[in-house]
Order: C-alpha cells, then sequence, then structure tokens
C-alpha cells in the first residue's frame, strides 16, 4: 500500500503581526505552554490568534493573557474556554531575569508566535520597548524606501 502524502497546506505557526509595528523587540525566549487537547486540535487547525495577548509573571509563574484559541469544532462539553490564561514554562533562571527586566527596566513581554516543534506547541516570547510615534513613522518610511529600491531593482533587469 501507497505511503499517504502530507499536505502542505497544513498549519505552520500563528503571528502577532502588531508586535513588529508597536514595539523594539529586544531578546526572544521559547518556552512551552501548558494546553488541554481541544485547544492543540484547534491550534493544529490554524484558529487562534495573539494579536491582543500579552504576558505577565505572578507568584513565580508566567501566564498567557488574552490569547484567543478557538473552541474546537467536534469538541464536546469538554471544550475549553477561548481565553482562559494559560502557563507558559520557561527555566527558572529565564522566569527570574524576566521578572528583573520587566521591573527594572519597564519592558514588556509579548508572544511573537505559536507554532509547533515536533508535537508540542511553542511560543516565542519577545522582550519589547514600545516604540513612540515618530519610530512608527520612521519604520514606515524605511519599509516604503526598501520596497522603492526593489521596485526599481526589478525594472532594470
Amino acid at each position: 500500500m501507497a505511503k499517504k502524502n502530507k499536505s502542505t497546506d497544513r498549519f505552520k505557526e500563528i503571528r502577532n503581526a502588531k508586535v513588529f509595528h508597536d514595539y523594539f523587540v529586544d531578546e526572544t525566549f521559547e518556552a512551552g505552554i501548558v494546553l488541554t487537547g481541544t485547544e492543540v486540535k484547534s491550534i493544529r487547525e490554524g484558529r487562534a490568534q495573539l494579536s491582543d495577548a500579552f504576558v505577565r509573571i505572578r507568584n513565580g509563574r508566567v501566564i498567557l493573557y488574552h490569547a484567543h484559541i478557538a473552541e474546537y469544532s467536534f469538541g464536546n462539553f469538554f471544550n475549553h474556554e477561548p481565553y482562559r490564561p494559560r502557563t507558559l514554562l520557561l527555566h527558572k533562571k529565564q522566569i527570574l531575569k524576566l521578572e528583573h527586566e520587566v521591573q527594572s527596566t519597564g519592558r514588556t513581554l509579548i508572544p511573537l508566535r505559536m507554532y509547533f516543534q515536533k508535537a508540542l506547541v511553542k511560543v516565542e516570547l519577545g522582550l519589547c520597548r514600545g516604540k513612540k510615534l515618530y519610530d512608527k513613522r520612521e519604520t514606515l518610511k524605511a519599509k516604503e524606501h526598501q520596497r522603492e529600491t526593489q521596485r526599481a531593482l526589478r525594472q532594470a533587469y
């Protein structure tokens, strides 16, 4: 019997696109996440959203708030709540470092993307500084300038 090909249009990752517009990302960390079975199945379908999500450290635990993971379509009464707080898994030294950075320098922990690493769901966290309005304008100008140069190079060849 022939081996079935896995479809290539399956879920790859869920990104938080607003982060790079609103923040400077200084450092990134990879964290595991505590999920239920229906949440994992819903993420496999690509039905999650990180646009309003943020991370807080409470009593030595790192918790992800406002991450929307839609209810699993084939779930029963054991289905999960879409906006429940979820615990993130990091090493103790990383948690202490992040707690110190957030408290002393006023930076923020924000999830950048959610992805599968083999069978495990991982969350990439960014230690971020907020952008001012003029920083956002500068970023947009730089992107526009880069697009124009790319267009000019394509037209030249």
